[in-house]
């Protein structure tokens, strides 16, 4: 509560935070007024002051001119009436040539109220052109404050954005994607207002933005900063993943800083700006051009992702295939193993065959040799019975 005195009666009285802010914005507003007001009539008074002096400076200087040339008149003529006869043609021709000055020095007189006249037109012009730019400003000042008072309520901030971008929509921003936040990303976790985001004919994202409106009208801007919200559209544009976070804002009316234009506030988070709702479209336009500028270097990042994801790839099958051939390897070496053992059991083998076949091949040479050796008379030698059949046999 604030205690007020009252100037007459010195009885003091409290009022709520309301309209204590109500009635100092009609103080201001009223001394705004009255030192315009003042400003103008002294801008006023001084134009006329410097006419009338310039008029009467003029006059003066060419009045004291006349009022020299009289004296010289009267002088001369007093001469003519007192000199000689034969020196009158000589004072006539004097006066007639002051007289021609006089009447000159009288035109340049009327030369001079007109040119005064022109000066005063002249500075009258001046001084309506600026107290009518004063007027102008006057009127863009109380506007500008008629849009950021506290008229603004509910949603109509957020329906105003939404109506100036899809009025842009279709020639702007074809490519655009600009709607609600509606989800959260994490159960209970907070959600911005509106997410704009836009991508090139490939899917590469060229630029993304959070955007948070807040109105004084709004129970949870109510008595507070534009600081007070930033660290929560912080979080809502990292949880969406977005590159850009903008304030859109319509507390602290009376703040220059804000009613300046935009205002980077990248010293309390990375690439995050407030602004006033005027500026909406303006810093889309900015950050998008920005964007466009880097979009190439983007891409080419993005191919260098796609051709390193390749690269794994090729890895990782290679060392598939090594971890599979290694297995064939070990298999086919196991088996290749167990067939040299075969392989030696059977020469193992086949040696002693060959040793038993060698040592057949003699006793058969033996064999051979004694066969060759063998007679009939060895046959029947004291062999009686087979001698008589041999015999007996060769007799037939």
């Amino acid at each position: 509560m604030n205690e007020i005195k009252c100037p007459n009666c010195n009885k003091a009285f409290k009022i709520d935070e309301a309209g204590y802010s109500d009635i100092l914005s009609q103080v201001r507003n009223q001394e705004f007024e009255k030192e315009i007001h003042e400003r103008l009539e002294m801008a006023e008074k001084d134009k006329d002051s410097a006419v009338k002096l310039a008029e009467a400076n003029a006059k003066n200087e060419l009045q004291a001119d006349v009022a020299k040339r009289d004296a010289e008149i009267v002088r001369l003529q007093a001469r003519i009436d007192s000199s000689e006869t034969e020196k009158k043609l000589e004072l006539n021709e004097a006066v007639s040539n002051l007289e021609k000055e006089r009447d000159s020095l009288n035109s340049k007189l009327e030369n001079k109220d007109n040119e005064q006249k022109l000066l005063e037109t002249s500075l009258k012009d001046k001084y309506e052109n600026e107290l009518r730019t004063k007027d102008e400003l006057i009127e863009r000042y109380k506007d500008m404050k008629a849009k950021l008072s506290t008229k603004m309520l509910g949603e109509t901030l957020e329906q105003h954005c939404e109506i100036e971008f899809n009025k842009l929509r279709p020639t702007a921003f074809p490519n655009a994607y600009f709607e609600k936040d509606n989800e959260g990303s994490e159960k209970g976790s907070t959600k911005g207002d509106y997410i704009y985001r836009e991508n090139d004919q490939h899917g590469n994202e060229i630029i993304s933005i959070m955007f948070e409106m807040k109105n004084e009208g709004d129970e949870t801007a109510t008595k507070k900063k534009n600081e007070d919200f930033l660290d929560k559209l912080n979080n809502d544009r990292n949880n969406k993943n977005c590159e850009y976070a903008v304030l859109v804002t319509m507390l602290e009316a009376d703040n220059e800083l804000y009613n300046s234009g935009v205002v980077d506030v990248s010293h309390r988070h990375r690439k995050m700006y407030v602004i006033r709702p005027q500026f909406f479209i303006l810093i889309i336009t900015l950050l998008r051009n920005a964007a466009m500028a880097s979009l190439k270097s983007k891409q080419e990042l993005a191919l260098m992702r796609e051709q390193n994801i390749d690269i794994t790839n090729f890895e990782e099958n290679m060392d598939k295939f090594k971890t599979g051939f290694a297995k064939n390897y070990e298999l086919a070496g196991r088996k290749f193993s167990d067939a040299i053992d075969g392989i030696d059991k059977t020469i193992k083998q086949l040696e002693k065959t060959k040793a038993a076949l060698i040592s057949s091949d003699r006793n058969l040479r033996l064999a051979n040799d004694k066969a060759q050796d063998l007679t009939i008379k060895k046959l029947t030698y004291n062999n009686p019975t087979m001698k008589a059949k041999f015999n007996e046999l060769n007799n037939k």
